[in-house]
């Protein structure tokens, strides 16, 4: 182990007992579960530990060496593991030659006689796999909450230490031929790492492998410490609410209230040191935030409950919007703050008309970089008068529907609300709310709906 400026290394934190105790036993007792169908000739796993965010690309080739098709990959992760998991998503292609690839369906399986330790995902195939046959299968995973502080409390002078434990061998049910791992790392200290005999730290890369010919379930412990002190922005809740106008605009208004997720502040925060040295003496905080805005974005706010926030920057251009965040005061490890971001988009770039529909396009998450939220609530306000009101969300989500009243409203504004915890950049998708047109002409979609009772507006619309 080396340690850093002199100073006495860090212990190396405990491998989780729990993992290290189910994975000796797993290769005996799941022997029925796993198919002798499919074997994967290769096996190369990416994980990304730049980010608070972990991301794990898996890049398999399986072969059907069995006499039956198969029409499903099982996809193993112990509960420690799976109850952190984000999202999850497949993309599968069959040939002799890796070509262009479909999304599979993903879906929780339990497999006779797997044990309660393990959750299984099943990615199903467009068609079986034939005897003989090969598949290239990609699997995208993102876990939050995977990067633990140790220690969990540091100076405001210390840089952010983490620890990521994971597996050096790909957990699966089928047998192995060949398989790497790569783990990217942020740059930095490198605390310690698992040393194995074939482990090699290149750079800000760590890589273990080749293994050659392991049976199902193979499991070897890796536990990598190493700074990072990029910002681990989680927020604890975020509200989001698009409102549709009559008059051409949509208004997205969204309030966050964000915490600093990494090693809690020991001591005393020091002003003048932090502004004198900001990068050694707040190495650990976060003084910005980036927000990607769609293009035509306008009248952008950024404000707290004290009023407007000057420190903030705007960079617009045909393509993007980029809005730099920078709170009133850095935020260290427990440390969170509260504010609210709001801006207006052309309505004819997110409504549009289809079918004898109207529909709303736009996407779910929040605009901000790399940001964990805990829980994002959508409210998506409809001009009065809406009925017949349909969602279609790319994810599971809880939806329910209120009555919101503005200024010249009579019996209220439908808002259809959608919640989701976990939400990841991943999850930046779009989202479709529709209804089916009340009046038999077509209107410009400036105004969205005709609606039999709209006080007021009716008369501007006409």
């Amino acid at each position: 182990m080396r340690s850093g400026r002199g100073k006495m290394a860090t212990p190396p934190p405990p491998i989780r007992p729990a993992a290290a105790l189910l994975l000796l036993v797993l290769a005996g007792v799941l022997a029925s579960a796993a198919s002798a169908d499919l074997v994967i000739s290769k096996a190369d796993r990416r994980v990304d530990l730049t980010s608070h965010i972990v991301r794990v690309l898996a890049s398999l080739k399986a072969e059907n060496v069995g006499p039956d098709p198969v029409s499903q990959v099982l996809l193993p992760f112990p509960n420690i593991q799976a109850k952190n998991l984000a999202a999850i998503r497949a993309f599968g292609s069959e040939g002799k030659v890796k070509g262009q690839s479909t999304v599979l369906p993903i879906e929780v399986v339990q497999p006779s006689g797997a044990p309660p330790e393990l959750t299984f995902f099943s990615a199903l195939l467009p068609k079986p796999l034939e005897k003989g046959k090969t598949l290239y299968l990609d699997v995208l995973t993102v876990f939050t909450h995977s990067l633990q502080p140790f220690p969990e409390e540091i100076t405001q002078a210390e840089a952010q230490l983490v620890v990521y434990q994971d597996s050096a061998h790909y957990l699966s049910p089928y047998p192995v031929k060949a398989q790497t791992l790569a783990i990217r790392l942020p740059g930095g200290r490198v605390e310690s790492y698992t040393r194995h005999p074939n482990a090699k730290l290149v750079d800000s890369e760590l890589k273990y492998g080749p293994f050659h010919d392991l049976p199902p379930f193979s499991y070897l412990p890796v536990i990598v410490h190493f700074e990072n002190n990029n910002p681990f922005a989680v927020a604890k809740e975020v509200i989001r609410e698009i409102e549709i106008s009559h008059w051409g605009n949509v208004q997205i208004t969204e309030h966050y209230n964000i915490a600093h997720g990494g090693a809690r502040l020991k001591g005393e925060f020091s002003r003048i040191d932090y502004q004198s040295r900001p990068y050694v003496r707040g190495v650990s905080s976060f003084r910005h935030l980036i927000a990607k805005l769609p293009p035509r974005a306008h009248s952008i706010y950024y404000r707290d409950e004290i009023g407007n926030i000057s420190t903030s920057h705007l960079w617009s251009d045909s393509m993007k919007t980029q809005l730099e965040i920078e709170p009133r005061f850095p935020l260290f490890g427990g440390w969170q703050t509260t504010f609210t971001v709001g801006y207006g988009l052309p309505l004819e770039d997110f409504v549009f008309y289809s079918d004898g529909k109207r529909f709303l396009n736009i996407t779910f998450g929040s605009p901000l970089e790399e940001i964990l939220i805990e829980k994002l609530i959508v409210k998506v306000v409809l001009p009065e008068g809406s009925k017949d009101i349909e969602v279609s969300a790319p994810f599971p989500t809880q939806q329910q529907q209120e009555v919101k009243y503005s200024h010249l409203d009579i019996v209220g504004r439908p808002v259809v609300v959608l919640e989701k915890p976990d939400v990841i950049p991943e999850h930046n998708l779009y989202f479709q709310i529709q209804q089916h047109i009340l009046a038999q002409r077509a209107v410009d979609a400036d105004y969205w709906f005709l609606p039999p009772v709209c006080g007021l507006y009716c008369l501007h619309a006409y």
